[in-house]
C-alpha cells in the first residue's frame, strides 16, 4: 500500500503580463490532515511571482520535539519542487502542528495548521481453512502480517487465543512469531462444544486487536440435495409464478425420482382457531423428474390473491423427492417476495454540485422488483420546480448516463428528480397497490466571485489496473476571472490512501481580459497505488487571487503488485487419483494453499480472501474532512468577514445574511482531507456577526427549494429497508492446507492425490515476496469424478433375525450403454437372495442407472460387511436390440456395514487381578459363567494384559465410563484423569511424544466443553446456565482442575479465580460452605449433601489448587473440618477429611481419622476397602462376586488411599496396606479402566496414579500362560519396552474354566471380560418404565412414521432417586425425528438434557420420585425392514447402576403381529 503521503504543495499562481499593477505574491499549501508517523513522505513546493529572495522553512510541532521538514532559499520568481522526507515515528497517535514562514526583505507570510499523525500499523488478517465447523473437527487458520504496501513483514504477536460465544478463551499461544509475513496454527474443538460465533483473537504489541470469526453448527452430509427454484421476487400484477425444483447429488449430478411440490401463501392472521384449518392456501404438483433431475410447472397466481392484504409476502415451494430405487426421501425449500413496488429508479451517480455554464453530469440506474436491470426503457429527468424534464433511455445494463446543461440555471440550490412511471392511486380497505419508486436529490451551486468555473468530466466506470486513463476538464473563465493573465496553469493532485500519489499542472494560452472556456486533457497511469479509490483534484488561481477547484471520485480495480496462477493437471480426475497442483509467481515465493469442497464457498462467500478483504485492511483508503480519531483538527476562518449595513426599503429593514446553498474551493478541500494555508480567495465571504440585526427579515443569496434544501437518501423515507432471505446447506470438507515455496523462476509443482469424495474442489492461493509482496490467485476447480460407480443402501444396525432389503444402485455416467455383472459376496454372516437376477448381465443406458435388490436375512452378530462388485461385461452384447461393445473395461467395489446386535439386555461381568510376584508361578483362576437364560450366540469374552497400573486407562481415555457424557460433572472423566495419568507417565519417564499429543487432546477438548455449563457468576452447574444456579460442589471440582490442567493446556487464569471468588463468597461464618444448587448424587448419605462434607471436598480442592493453608478460604475450611472431628461422621466423610488433613500437614488429625477407618475396614482375600453400613456383608442384600462395587464405596476406598500416600515420608508399612487397597480397586475397574461412574474414576485414577509412581520398578520379562482346562491357549510377554501395551484375546470357549499363570518379578495386571445377552428380565426394578406407541396399528402411515409414548417412575428404596438416564433404542430402519426430540425439556421439567443418535435417543433426568412422569417423541422410517424385532429401553441411576429397568416395545409395522415394514 501507498503509505499516507504528507504533501505541500505551497502555490503562488499568477498570470503574467499587462501593463498594470504588478500582481501581489500568492501563496497556497495543502496538506493531508493524517499522516503516518515513520513512514516516507514527500511534499512539493511552488512559488510563484515572487519579487524579491526568499527563505522557506516547514517545521512539524510535536509535543515533545520538532523536526524541520524544508529550510530553502528561493531566487526565481518561480519554483518548483518535491522532495522526500521521513516522519517522525511516534508510539502513540499525536497532533502536530506545521508552520511554514515565508521570509524576505519585504515579504513576510506565516501560517500554522494542525494536522493528526499516526502510527504505522501493520496490516494483519487470519485465514481458517473453512468459515463453519462441525464439533469434534479441527480448526486450521493462519496468521498473516503486510505494510502498508502490501509487503510481508516479520513480527511477533504477544498473544493469540480462541474465545467460544460465551466469551471464553478456550486455547491460547504465547509470543508467536510471524515470519515472511505468514504463520500457521491448529486446535481441537470438542465433541460438545458451545454452538454458535468463536473469535481468532490476535493481540499486537501496538495497535488494536485482531478478531476474525468462524462459527461451529451441527450439520448432517446429505445423499443429495433438494434444490427449489422461484423467482427471487414477484409482484403483485404478476398472473403466474414458475417453480423448478432440482434433485442433484453431491457430486453434481441429477437425482431421478418422484418430486412433490407444495406451492403456498401462507395467512398473517388465522380466521378460524381451530387446531386443523389451514394456515394458507396452496397449489400441489405431483410429477416425476425428467433425465435432468428436475421438474418445472408454472402456477397461477390467482388462488394466493396476490393484492390482498392479511397474507404472508411471500410464496413458499416446499418439495420433497423420493429416489428412485431406493425410495431415500429429501426436502428442500424456496420461496419468492411478493412486492407492490413494480420498478426502481435512483442515481447512481450524481454532480455534488453545479457549476452555470459546465453540465451537470449524472447517471440513472432502472431496475425491475427482484433487482434486475431494465433495458431499453425511458427515464425521465426532471430539474428544479418548473417542469423541465429530459428523457433518456436505458442500456443494456440498466443504467442512462446524462449531462443537463446549467447556462440558464441561476438557483443556488438545484432539486433534480428522475422517475419511470407513475401508478394511479386507488385505496382499498386491505388492497395493496401498485407503485414506482422514484428518485430525489438536491445540489448546491459552486460559488465563484468572478463566476469562472471548472469541471472534471465524472468517470463511472471502474478503472483497470495496468492502464492508462484520460481524464477531461472543462472549464470557464470570465474577463473578470481571466484578468490581465496570458496563461493560466491548472494544477491537478490525484489522492489515494490518504495522501497525493500523483501530481501534475496544464498551461493554457488566454487573452487578457477576454472569456476564455474549452476543455483539455490529461493522462492519469492507472496502477497498485492509487487502488481502490482514488480523487482528482484540479484547481486555478485567478489573477484576482480567487481559487477555482474541482474534484472527482475514481473506483479502481483491487490489484496487487504482481500476478500469480494456480492450475489443477488434470481439472477432472479419479477418486483417489494423483493430480498435479501448478504454481506461477514472483520468484522465491511463499505460497499459501488451500482447497475445499464447492459448498464451503457457496455458504459463506462473503468470508472468503479475496482483494476486497486485503483493500479492506488499510487503515485509510479515503481521506475526508477534518475530524479524525476523535480530534477535531479545523481552525477558525483567517480571512476577515463583511460588515455590511443594512438596506432600508419601502420602511423595512433587511438586513444581510450568511448564504447556506453555495458550495467553495475550502469546502472541496476539506472533503478531500486538505488542509490549506494560503492567501488566496477559496472560501464564500461571511457578514460578521454583530451586523446580523435581530427581528429583521433576512434575505439569503440563494433561492429556497421546496425540499428546503435538505438532501434525501433515495427513497429511504418512503420504504423499509428489504429483507433478502437466503437458504443455504453446508457440506464441508477441507483438502489441501500447506505451504508451498516457489523456486527461483516463481514455479512450483505439487503432486496431490485426490480425495474419495466424488464432488468439486475449489482451491485457492495467496503468496508473499520480498520482491513483489503479496498476490492473491484466481479461484480453480478440480472436478472429482467417477462415471461408474456404486451405492448401497442399508440400515445403521438391526436385531438378529430380521430381514431387511439390500439395494444396490449403479450410476452409469458414461456417454454410451454398458453390460454390467452386479455381484454380492458371499458370507456365512447373512442369507440374501436377489429378486430379480439376470445371469447375463444388467444394461444401463448412457446417463442411467439401475437398483437391484437382495431380500437379507441376518445370521451373525457384531458389524456385518456387505461387499458388492459391479464390472462391465466384455464382448459383445444385445441391450433393447442394441448391440453394445464396451471400449474400455470398468469395475467398482464398494464394502459398508450393519451393526447387527442380539435380542434382549446386554449384561458385562468384569474379572481384574494384580498380580505382584517375585520369580515363582503364581495362578490365578478364572472362571466363565453363564445364567441359565441367555440368548443363545450374545456370549463373548476378553481375556488382556497390561504392565502398568494405568495402561488400560490409558488405552481408553475417551472411553472410561460406559455411559453418556451429557452433563458438566460427567463431562469433567473426559478431563480431570488424564491430568493424572499424564502427571504419572512424566514422572514415571513414559511419556512419549505421541501419548503427550492424545492426552493434550482430550484436555483441551474436555475443557472447551465444560465451559459450556459456565454460569456467568463464575459457577458451574451440571446443566448450564439456563438451568437454575451454579452448583457448589461441581464449580470447587471445575476449579481443582482446572488450576491443575494449567501446567499442561491454556487455561483462562480469571476462570480460575471467578470460581475461587464465588466458592469464597458461598462460605460462610463457620468456615463450612453453603451447598447451592442439586447435587445428583444422594446415595452418598452423609455425603455431600451434608455441610461437613461439602467442606471436606471443597478444602481439598483449594489443597490441590494448590492454596496454602494461610489462605483465608483455606483456613476457615479447616476450621469447620476440625470443629466436626467431634461428631459423628460417615465412613464416606472421615475418608475426606482424612485426606484434607493429609493436604493440610496437620498428621496428629489425619493419624486419628486413619486408626478409626482401619478398624471400620473390610479386610478379605488379601484386599482391604470401605463400604457404606447398609451395604455390608451382613446387610442382607446379595452382592454379585463379579458386580463391581457402588461408585461412593470406590470413592471412599480411593480417599483413605490418597491420605495413606499423600504425606512427604510414605512408609513401608503404608505401601503394604496400599498395595491391598489397591487390590480391591483395581477388581472394581471396569473394561476401559474406569469405573462405574464420574467421581471414582476420578479419585480412583488419581490414588493408582499416585500409587504407581510411588511403586514403579523396572522389572525384568514376566510371563503370563493362559490355558483351558490345561489346555494351553496363549501367552503374553510383559516387559518395560510394552508396560503400557495392551495385549487382549478374544475367549473362544464361553462358559469355560481358565488358568493364568504368571511368573517373573513385578506387577503386572489381568482382566476378563464376559458380555452376554439375556432375555428382558421380569424381576423387581427400581423403576416403572412403559413404551408404546401412537398409533398402535399398522397402516401406510404408521409405517413411515409414528410417535413413542413414555411413562416412567422412581420406586426404589430412597424417596428420590439420583440423577437417571434413559436410552431409547430405536426400531431397526427407523431414527429419531431430531425437532421432537429437543423439545423434550420444554414439556418436562424434569428432563434436563436430550441428545440424539442414529439409532438412539438418551433422556436425563434430574431426578425421578414415585410420580409419573410421561414425555413423548416422533420417529420416522430411513431404511425398511421385515421380520422387525421388538426394541429395547433401559432407564437407570447414575450412581447406583444397580437399579435400573429395562422394557420393550414394537413399533406399529412390526413381527408381533405379522406385519411387513415394507
Amino acid at each position: 500500500m501507498w503509505s499516507s503521503a504528507l504533501a505541500f504543495c505551497l502555490l503562488l499562481t499568477a498570470f503574467p503580463g499587462g501593463d498594470s499593477a504588478p500582481p501581489h505574491p500568492k501563496y497556497m499549501l495543502l496538506v493531508p490532515t493524517v499522516l503516518h508517523g515513520g513512514s516516507e513522505e514527500k511534499f512539493c513546493l511552488l512559488l510563484s511571482q515572487l519579487n524579491e529572495t526568499v527563505t522557506v522553512t516547514l517545521t512539524m510541532g510535536l509535543p515533545r520535539q520538532n523536526h524541520t521538514l524544508l529550510e530553502k532559499q528561493v531566487t526565481d520568481k518561480e519554483d518548483d519542487s518535491c522532495v522526500p522526507f521521513q516522519t517522525p515515528k511516534l508510539d502513540n497517535v499525536e497532533v502536530g502542528y506545521l508552520t511554514l514562514l515565508v521570509d524576505g526583505d519585504t515579504l513576510h507570510f506565516t501560517s500554522r495548521r494542525s494536522v493528526l499523525i499516526k502510527p504505522l500499523q501493520n496490516l494483519v488478517f487470519v485465514q481458517t481453512d473453512k468459515p463453519i465447523y462441525k464439533p469434534g473437527q479441527k480448526v486450521q487458520f493462519r496468521i498473516v502480517s503486510l505494510d502498508e504496501k502490501f509487503y510481508p513483514v516479520s513480527e511477533q504477536f504477544p498473544v493469540v487465543y480462541i474465545t467460544d460465544p460465551k466469551g471464553n478463551r478456550i486455547s491460547q499461544w504465547l509470543n508467536v512469531e510471524i515470519k515472511n509475513g505468514l504463520t500457521q496454527e491448529s486446535f481441537q474443538l470438542s465433541s460438545e462444544p458451545g454452538l454458535g460465533t468463536y473469535h481468532v483473537n490476535v493481540k499486537r504489541e501496538k495497535g488494536d486487536l485482531v478478531i476474525y470469526s468462524f462459527s461451529v453448527e451441527e450439520y448432517v452430509l446429505p445423499k443429495y440435495e433438494v434444490q427449489v427454484k422461484l423467482p427471487a421476487v414477484v409482484t403483485i400484477l404478476d398472473k403466474e409464478v414458475k417453480v423448478t425444483v432440482c434433485g442433484r447429488y453431491t457430486y453434481g449430478k441429477p437425482v431421478l425420482g418422484m418430486i412433490n411440490v407444495h406451492v403456498c401463501r401462507k395467512f398473517t392472521e388465522r380466521y378460524n382457531p381451530c387446531p386443523d384449518e389451514e394456515d394458507g392456501v396452496c397449489e400441489e404438483i405431483n410429477q416425476h423428474a425428467g433425465p435432468d433431475g428436475c421438474i418445472s410447472d408454472v402456477v397461477n397466481t390467482k388462488i394466493f390473491q396476490m393484492r390482498r392484504t392479511g397474507y404472508e409476502m411471500k410464496i413458499i415451494a416446499s418439495a420433497k423427492i423420493t429416489e428412485d430405487g431406493t425410495g431415500v426421501e429429501m426436502t428442500g425449500e424456496g420461496s419468492a417476495e411478493i412486492k407492490s413496488s413494480l420498478a426502481k429508479v435512483s442515481f447512481r451517480q450524481l454532480d455534488s454540485q453545479y457549476k452555470r455554464g459546465i453540465p451537470l453530469y449524472g447517471q440513472v440506474f432502472l431496475e425491475d422488483a427482484g433487482g434486475n436491470p431494465m433495458s431499453n426503457e425511458t427515464v425521465v429527468v426532471y430539474v428544479g420546480d418548473d417542469g423541465t424534464n429530459f428523457t433518456y433511455i436505458t442500456a443494456q445494463d440498466g443504467t442512462a448516463e446524462f449531462s443537463i446543461d446549467t447556462s440558464s440555471i441561476q438557483l443556488s440550490s438545484l432539486r433534480i428528480k428522475v422517475s419511470y412511471k407513475t401508478g394511479g392511486y386507488c385505496p382499498r380497505y386491505r388492497w395493496l397497490a401498485a407503485s414506482y419508486e422514484e428518485d430525489t436529490r438536491t445540489i448546491k451551486h459552486f460559488y465563484s466571485l468572478s463566476k469562472s468555473y471548472l469541471k472534471i468530466q465524472p468517470i463511472h466506470r471502474t478503472l483497470e489496473c495496468q492502464t492508462v486513463e484520460e481524464v477531461h476538464v472543462h472549464y470557464i473563465l470570465t474577463p473578470e476571472g481571466v484578468g490581465e493573465a496570458r496563461s493560466a496553469v491548472f494544477h491537478y493532485l490525484v489522492m489515494a490512501k490518504g495522501g497525493i500519489a500523483e501530481n501534475g499542472k496544464h498551461t493554457l494560452e488566454v487573452i487578457s481580459n477576454q472569456e476564455a472556456h474549452g476543455q483539455f486533457s490529461f493522462n492519469l497511469p492507472v496502477g497498485i497505488n492509487i487502488s481502490p479509490s482514488a480523487k482528482i483534484l484540479v484547481y486555478l488561481v485567478l489573477d484576482s487571487g480567487e481559487v477555482i477547484a474541482d474534484s472527482i471520485t475514481l473506483t479502481v480495480q483491487e490489484c496487487f503488485g504482481s500476478k500469480v496462477k494456480l492450475s489443477f493437471s488434470p481439472t477432472e480426475a479419479l477418486p483417489g487419483s494423483q493430480a498435479h497442483l501448478q504454481l506461477s509467481t514472483s520468484r522465491a515465493s511463499l505460497c499459501a494453499l488451500r482447497a475445499v469442497d464447492e459448498s464451503v464457498l457457496i455458504l459463506k462467500p462473503e468470508a472468503e480472501l479475496s482483494a476486497h478483504m486485503i483493500y479492506d485492511l488499510l487503515p485509510l483508503k479515503d481521506l475526508s474532512g477534518y475530524d479524525h480519531d476523535g480530534k477535531f483538527l479545523e481552525e477558525p476562518r483567517e480571512d476577515p468577514c463583511l460588515s455590511l449595513e443594512p438596506i432600508l426599503l419601502n420602511g423595512i429593514y433587511y438586513t444581510p445574511s450568511n448564504p447556506e446553498g453555495d458550495t467553495d474551493t475550502y469546502r472541496i478541500l476539506k472533503d478531500l482531507g486538505l488542509k490549506v494555508f494560503t492567501n488566496t480567495n477559496i472560501r464564500i465571504p461571511v457578514v460578521c456577526e454583530e451586523r446580523l440585526g435581530r427581528g429583521a427579515v433576512q434575505f439569503s443569496s440563494f433561492a429556497v427549494s421546496a425540499d428546503f434544501g435538505m438532501e434525501m437518501a433515495p427513497m429511504a423515507l418512503m420504504h423499509s429497508t428489504e429483507v433478502i432471505e437466503t437458504v443455504r446447506k453446508y457440506f464441508p470438507e477441507t483438502w489441501l492446507w500447506d505451504l508451498v515455496e516457489t523456486d527461483a523462476d516463481g514455479n512450483a509443482d505439487v503432486a496431490v492425490t485426490v480425495p474419495d469424495t466424488i464432488t468439486t474442489w475449489k482451491a485457492g492461493m495467496f503468496c508473499t515476496s520480498k520482491d513483489a509482496g503479496f498476490s492473491l490467485s484466481e479461484t480453480i476447480s478440480l472436478v472429482a469424478f467417477q462415471p461408474f460407480f456404486l451405492d448401497l443402501t442399508l440400515p445403521y444396525s438391526a436385531i438378529r433375525g430380521e430381514k431387511f432389503t439390500l439395494k444396490a444402485t449403479l450410476f452409469n455416467y458414461l456417454s454410451q450403454t454398458i453390460r454390467v455383472a452386479i455381484s454380492l459376496e458371499d458370507s456365512d454372516q447373512f442369507l440374501a437372495k436377489p429378486t430379480n437376477l439376470q445371469e447375463d448381465g444388467y444394461c444401463v443406458a448412457g446417463n442411467g442407472r439401475i437398483t437391484l435388490s437382495w431380500d437379507v436375512a441376518l445370521k451373525s452378530l457384531g458389524e456385518v460387511n456387505f461387499t458388492m462388485t459391479a464390472e462391465t461385461l466384455t464382448g459383445e452384447g444385445l441391450c433393447e436390440n442394441e448391440i453394445v461393445s464396451p471400449t474400455q473395461g470398468r469395475k467398482d467395489t464398494i464394502t459398508k456395514h450393519i451393526l447387527v446386535e442380539p435380542e434382549g439386555v446386554e449384561r458385562e461381568e468384569t474379572q481384574n487381578a494384580m498380580i505382584c510376584g517375585k520369580g515363582s508361578e503364581i495362578n490365578e483362576d478364572i472362571h466363565l459363567k453363564l445364567p441359565e437364560k441367555v440368548v443363545e450366540g450374545s456370549a463373548r469374552a476378553y481375556f488382556s494384559v497390561i504392565g502398568d497400573i494405568l495402561g488400560t486407562a490409558l488405552q481408553n481415555v475417551g472411553n472410561l465410563v460406559q455411559m453418556p457424557y451429557g452433563c458438566g460433572e460427567q463431562n469433567m472423566v473426559l478431563f480431570t484423569p488424564i491430568i493424572y495419568i499424564s502427571e504419572y507417565l512424566n514422572k514415571t519417564n513414559q511419556l512419549t511424544p505421541e501419548i503427550r499429543s492424545k492426552t493434550l487432546s482430550y484436555m483441551s477438548t474436555g475443557y472447551q466443553k465444560q465451559l459450556s455449563y459456565k454460569h456467568y457468576d463464575g459457577s458451574y452447574s451440571a446443566f448450564g446456565q439456563q438451568y437454575g444456579e451454579g452448583n457448589t460442589w461441581l464449580t470447587a471440582f471445575t476449579m481443582k482442575s482446572f488450576a491443575r490442567a494449567r501446567a499442561h493446556i491454556y487455561i483462562e487464569e480469571k476462570l480460575i479465580a471467578d470460581a475461587l471468588t464465588w466458592l469464597s463468597n458461598h462460605q460462610k461464618e463457620n468456615g463450612c460452605f453453603r451447598s447451592v444448587g442439586r447435587l445428583f448424587n444422594n446415595a452418598m448419605k452423609g455425603g455431600v449433601d451434608d455441610e461437613v462434607t461439602l467442606a471436606a471436598y471443597i478444602t481439598i480442592a483449594l489443597l490441590e489448587y494448590p492454596l496454602p493453608v494461610t489462605h483465608p478460604t483455606v483456613r476457615n475450611s479447616l476450621f469447620c473440618l476440625e470443629t466436626a472431628l467431634g461428631g459423628q461422621n460417615s465412613i464416606y466423610t472421615k475418608a475426606l477429611i482424612a485426606y484434607a488433613f493429609t493436604l493440610a500437614g496437620k498428621m496428629d488429625i489425619r493419624h486419628k481419622l486413619l486408626q478409626s477407618l482401619d478398624e471400620q475396614a473390610i479386610k478379605k482375600d488379601g484386599t482391604v476397602h470401605w463400604q457404606r453400613p447398609e451395604t455390608s456383608d451382613d446387610s442382607g442384600l446379595y452382592r454379585d462376586p463379579y458386580s463391581r462395587a457402588p461408585s461412593a464405596e470406590v470413592e471412599m476406598t480411593s480417599y483413605v488411599l490418597l491420605a495413606l500416600l499423600s504425606k512427604p515420608d510414605v512408609s513401608d508399612e503404608d505401601l503394604t496396606l496400599a498395595t491391598q487397597v489397591v487390590s480391591w480397586i483395581i477388581k472394581q475397574q471396569n473394561p476401559s479402566g474406569g469405573f462405574s461412574s464420574t467421581q471414582d474414576t476420578v479419585v480412583a485414577l488419581q490414588a493408582l496414579a499416585l500409587y504407581g509412581s510411588l511403586t514403579l520398578s523396572h522389572d525384568a520379562t514376566r510371563t503370563v500362560l493362559l490355558a483351558l482346562d490345561k489346555t494351553p491357549v496363549a501367552k503374553f510377554n510383559v516387559e518395560d519396552s510394552n508396560r503400557l501395551l495392551l495385549q487382549q484375546i478374544a475367549l473362544n470357549e464361553v462358559p469355560g474354566d481358565y488358568t493364568a499363570t504368571v511368573s517373573g518379578s513385578g506387577c503386572l495386571y489381568l482382566k476378563t471380560t464376559l458380555r452376554y445377552n439375556i432375555p428382558h428380565p421380569k424381576e423387581d426394578a427400581a423403576f416403572t418404565i412403559l413404551l408404546t406407541t401412537e398409533p398402535t396399528t399398522c397402516d401406510q402411515k404408521s409405517l413411515k412414521s409414528f410417535a413413542i409414548l413414555a411413562n416412567v417412575s422412581y420406586i426404589g428404596k430412597r424417596e428420590n432417586s439420583n440423577m437417571v438416564l434413559m436410552e431409547i433404542k430405536m426400531p431397526s430402519g427407523y431414527i429419531p425425528v431430531k425437532s421432537s426430540v429437543k423439545k423434550l425439556p420444554q414439556s418436562n421439567n424434569l428432563i434436563e438434557r436430550t441428545e440424539t443418535q442414529i439409532n438412539k435417543v438418551i433422556l436425563y433426568f434430574e431426578s425421578l420420585s414415585k410420580d409419573i412422569q410421561s414425555f413423548s417423541f416422533l420417529v420416522e422410517q430411513d431404511i425398511p425392514i421385515s421380520n422387525l424385532q421388538p426394541a429395547t429401553a433401559i432407564i437407570y441411576d447414575y450412581y447406583e447402576k444397580d437399579d435400573f429397568a429395562v422394557t420393550k416395545y414394537n413399533a406399529p409395522c412390526s413381527a408381533k403381529d405379522g406385519g411387513s415394514n415394507e
